[in-house]
């Protein structure tokens, strides 16, 4: 019975010790493991937060100073005495599709291609002897340079027109199109979506 004892005791301690965990030998394959689980784990922490805040971030928020930007080059406008022949004369030499009719500097009416061919040639008009102040269209829609540009949007989508005028107590700033607005929300996602695809490729 003592040599049975005595057999098993020294079978366990061979055991023991031909384990390397428990002989305290760690696997040296194990702290490069840990350390590929936590930068995976890191990777899709970055990842998943820029999703996030890219998604709530919205572009559309945004006001039209943004879009605008530091540089403001002043307004095409004409005055509300010039001939139909000349203001499209401006606008084809500025490649225009509107201009800001100013009197004073003080905006009285917005004159369009859709005004020339609907008000003008369609009506019979000679373009020489008529007045822009006779066929502009009167108190446009304006804005200011805090409008959103998701409500500037929806502006002209409801009302049908293509182009706002921003002006701020009572001095013209300037005139955003539809086309600008557009444009400056798929350039806002382009830059997200790359902003994206760094983050992955830096990861």
């Amino acid at each position: 019975m003592r040599k049975s004892r005595i057999k098993s005791a020294i079978a366990g301690s061979a055991l023991l010790s031909s384990s390397p965990a428990l002989a305290g030998h760690a696997d040296p394959a194990a702290p490069i493991n840990i350390l590929v689980a936590v930068g995976f784990v890191l990777l899709i922490v970055v990842v998943g937060a820029g999703v996030y805040f890219a998604r709530t971030r919205n572009p559309k928020e945004a006001p039209l100073t943004t879009v605008l930007g530091d540089e403001r080059p002043d307004p095409h406008a004409v005055g509300p005495e010039m001939s139909v022949q000349d203001c499209v004369r401006k606008m084809n030499d500025e490649k225009s599709g509107a201009v800001l009719v100013l009197k004073d500097e003080r905006l009285v009416g917005i004159f369009s291609e859709r005004d020339a061919l609907s008000r003008v040639l369609a009506a019979g008009l000679d373009p020489v002897s008529t007045k822009v102040n006779e066929v502009m269209t009167r108190d446009p829609t304006v804005i200011t340079p805090d409008t959103k540009v998701d409500a500037a949007m929806q502006i002209v989508t409801e009302k049908h027109i293509r182009h706002l005028p921003i002006v701020q107590d009572g001095k013209v700033l300037g005139m955003v199109t539809s086309s600008d607005l557009t444009h400056w929300v798929v350039k806002d996602e382009a830059k997200e979506i790359q902003h994206l695809v760094d983050i992955v490729e830096g990861a």
